[in-house]
C-alpha cells in the first residue's frame, strides 16, 4: 500500500546528503592546498614549503584518477610532486573532513583575507604589511586605509600605489556580480550530474551564456524536461551546492551558490524541450532574429512552441523534439549555440556558409607553456609526460624572458641551455611526440624585443608578448606591438591585449591595426585559453580570419593542469567562428614545423 505521507525520493536523498555532510572532491582538497600556500606565504614562510602545497594542489587538481578515493585509501605513494607530508594531509582531509595543520593556520588570519588576493597590485608582502600594522583584512578595510591616507605612508605604499589599489578596488565592485567561465564551470558540471542523477528529470541542460560559450556569466540557467515539476525544485533547492534559496515555485527556482553565483531552475514539458532550450539559451538578438524569421513564414514563435500566426496560416511542422528540428523547421542549418549573438549566423544558416567550428579533439599540440625554469610548477619532463597522456603529439616550451624578473624570467645562457636541454629531450621521444623549444619573450616599451636576433634564430618559435607599461597611449601602444611582429623571428604575438578577467581592463590598443599588421607579416596571433585572460576576444576572430590571420590556441600553462585550459581556448575559439582550418594545433607533427618556420624564410 503506498504511504502518502513518505517523503519523495529527491527528498530522501537530499536528506541523507545532509547526514553525511558534504561530499570531499577534487576541488576542495585544490582549494585547501592553494589556502595553506596563501597563509604561508602571508606569515612569511620557507618559498619551498610554500611550492610543495602549489605543486600538490596541482596534482590533485590534474591527476586523471579519483585522488580522493586513492586519498581515502591512502594509496597516494608514487605520485610524482605529493611527498609525505602532503599525502598524510589530503588523507586526513578526505577521511575526517578536517585538517588541523590548516586549522590552526587559518585561525591566524581573518578568514575574510583571502579576498585582498583578488585586488591587482596586492602580493602576500604587502597584504601582510596591510595586515600587520594597519589591521586591513578586507577589501573594505583597503578602501577605508587607501582613502584616508593610511595605506600611503606605509613603506613600499606611494601614491601612485593606493591610486591603483582604489582603481582595483572600484573594478572589483564593478564586476562584483560577475564571474570567469572556470568558476562558473565547476558549479555546471555539479549541477548537472544532481539533476541528471533525479529519476523525475528526463532531459537536463545549461542554457544561457554559458551554453553560448561566453567568457564571464552573471548567473547559471538550467532547464529540466520533467512530468513533476514540484520534485525536481524541490531537489534543486535544497541540493548540497545551494547555499541560500531566492526563489522557490513549482515549474522555476533559484538558488545562490557559495561564491555567489545564481543559479535558475525551469522545468518544461518534454514536448516543450526544444523551444524552451533555444529561447533560454538566447541571446537576446538572436532570440528576436529567430522569431521574425517565423512571423515571415505566417507563424510565432516563443519559448514553449511553435504555432501559427493566424487562422489563415499554414501550419508548421509538427515533431519537433530537438533544436535541429527547429532550425529546419525554420529553413535554416543548425546554428551552435556558440554563435547565436545576432551577429549574421541566422544569414550563414539561410545560405549554408556556416562554418565547421573547431573541436578540442581537433587539437594535436599547443604553444606557449611555462615550466620551473621561469614561474611555471612542472619541469619540462613533467609537462612533456602529461602532453603525451593528454594524446598531444607535441607541446611547444616558451618559458618568460629575463624582462620578466618577477616571473624568474630566463637569461641567454639560461634559454640556450633549456634548448639543448629540449633538443636531447626529444632524441628520447619516438616519431609520435616532440617538444618545441620556444620563449615568450618581452615586447619592451619601444617595441624591440628581450633577446637579440641571433639568440631568437636558435628556437623553434617565439611568442613575443606585452607585460609592462600598460599605460601607453593607444597609438604608442600599437606601434610598439606591431613594430615586434614586424620582426621575421616573433612566430605568434601573445595575449594580445593583455587583459585579465575581472581584474583588469586590456590596455588601449587599435586591435584592427595589430590585426592588420599580423596579416601583412604572417604572424600568427594566440588565443590565450587560460580563463583569467581568453585574450584575443572572440569579436575580433571573424576580422583576423578574413585577413588570413591564423590562430594558435595556446593554454599559457603554469602547471600540467594547465594544459586542460585548453577547453576554455577552444570554446572562445568557436565562439569566433573559427574552424580547423584557421588554428595551427590542429596540424598533425611534420605539418605544423612549416607553418612555424614560414615566416624565417
Amino acid at each position: 500500500m503506498r504511504n502518502d505521507d513518505a517523503l519523495p525520493l529527491p527528498v530522501l536523498y537530499i536528506a541523507a546528503r545532509w547526514l553525511i555532510g558534504p561530499a570531499m572532491t577534487r576541488e576542495i582538497l585544490v582549494d585547501v592546498m592553494e589556502r595553506i600556500a596563501l597563509l604561508l606565504e602571508l606569515k612569511g614562510e620557507n618559498p619551498f614549503k610554500i611550492r610543495a602545497y602549489r605543486t600538490g594542489a596541482e596534482v590533485v587538481r590534474g591527476h586523471p584518477e579519483d585522488i580522493v578515493q586513492l586519498a581515502r585509501e591512502n594509496k597516494l605513494e608514487g605520485i610524482k610532486g605529493l611527498g609525505d607530508a602532503l599525502r598524510d594531509k589530503l588523507h586526513e582531509l578526505v577521511t575526517t573532513g578536517s585538517l588541523g595543520f590548516y586549522d590552526k593556520l587559518k585561525v591566524q588570519f581573518p578568514e575574510s583575507i583571502f579576498e585582498l588576493f583578488e585586488i591587482s597590485g596586492l602580493g602576500p608582502k604587502k597584504i601582510a604589511a596591510l595586515y600587520k600594522e594597519l589591521k586591513v583584512a578586507s577589501v573594505v578595510d583597503l578602501k577605508r586605509v587607501c582613502e584616508n591616507g593610511e595605506a600611503g605612508e606605509l613603506s613600499g605604499f606611494g601614491a601612485k600605489t593606493v591610486e591603483k589599489l582604489l582603481e582595483s578596488i572600484s573594478f572589483r565592485e564593478k564586476h562584483a556580480d560577475t564571474f570567469r567561465v572556470d568558476d562558473a564551470a565547476t558549479a555546471v558540471t555539479e549541477i548537472l550530474e544532481y539533476l541528471r542523477e533525479l529519476p523525475e528529470a528526463s532531459r537536463v541542460e545549461v542554457a544561457g551564456s554559458f551554453r553560448r560559450g561566453k567568457e564571464t556569466v552573471h548567473d547559471l540557467d538550467f532547464l529540466v524536461a520533467t512530468k513533476k515539476p514540484a520534485a525536481v525544485m524541490e531537489a534543486f533547492v535544497h541540493g548540497p551546492f545551494a547555499a541560500s534559496i531566492i526563489a522557490h515555485g513549482e515549474t522555476k527556482s533559484s538558488i545562490r551558490l557559495s561564491n555567489g553565483l545564481q543559479c535558475d531552475l525551469r522545468a518544461v514539458k518534454n514536448e516543450e524541450w526544444a523551444f524552451a532550450l533555444a529561447y533560454f539559451t538566447g541571446s537576446k538578438e538572436h532570440n528576436i532574429q529567430m522569431r521574425s524569421r517565423a512571423l515571415a513564414s505566417g507563424w510565432t514563435l516563443n519559448e514553449y512552441r511553435l504555432d501559427s500566426d493566424s487562422p489563415d496560416s499554414s501550419p508548421p511542422p509538427g515533431n519537433i523534439n530537438e533544436e535541429r528540428d527547429l532550425h529546419r523547421a525554420l529553413g535554416l542549418d543548425y546554428i551552435d549555440p556558440a554563435l547565436r549573438e545576432g551577429m549574421g549566423e541566422i544569414e550563414a544558416a539561410e545560405s549554408g556558409n556556416l562554418p565547421a567550428l573547431v573541436e578540442l579533439e581537433n587539437l594535436r599540440g599547443t604553444f606557449h607553456n611555462h615550466t620551473t625554469a621561469s614561474d611555471g610548477s612542472a619541469t619540462l619532463e613533467e609537462m612533456a609526460e602529461a602532453a603525451i597522456e593528454l594524446g598531444l603529439q607535441y607541446l611547444g616550451i616558451a618559458d618568460h624572458s629575463k624582462a620578466s624578473f618577477q616571473a624568474n624570467g630566463l637569461d641567454e645562457d639560461r634559454l640556450l641551455a633549456q634548448i639543448a636541454e629540449i633538443r636531447r629531450l626529444n632524441a628520447g621521444y619516438d616519431d609520435g611526440f616532440r617538444l618545441f623549444a620556444g620563449s615568450e619573450v618581452d615586447i619592451h616599451k619601444d617595441g624591440s624585443l628581450d633577446f637579440p636576433d641571433e639568440v631568437l634564430a636558435e628556437l623553434d618559435y617565439v611568442v613575443a608578448s606585452v607585460h609592462n607599461v600598460f599605460t601607453l597611449s593607444e597609438g604608442e601602444q600599437t606601434a610598439r606591438i606591431i613594430r615586434a611582429v614586424e620582426n621575421p623571428n616573433v612566430t605568434m604575438l601573445g595575449h594580445l591585449t593583455g587583459r585579465l578577467l575581472l581584474k583588469r581592463d586590456s590596455y588601449a590598443v587599435n586591435v584592427p591595426a595589430v590585426i592588420d599588421a599580423c596579416a601583412a607579416t604572417g604572424t600568427i596571433i594566440e588565443l590565450n585559453a587560460s580563463p583569467w585572460r581568453l585574450d584575443m576576444d572572440w569579436r575580433w576572430w571573424r576580422m583576423a580570419q578574413e585577413k588570413g590571420v591564423l590562430c594558435s590556441i595556446n593554454p599559457d600553462a603554469h602547471s600540467t593542469s594547465g594544459l586542460q585550459d585548453l577547453y576554455y581556448g577552444v570554446r572562445i575559439a568557436r565562439k569566433g567562428w573559427l574552424s580547423r582550418r584557421q588554428v595551427i594545433n590542429c596540424l598533425p607533427l611534420g605539418k605544423v614545423e612549416a607553418v612555424l618556420a614560414k615566416k624565417r624564410k
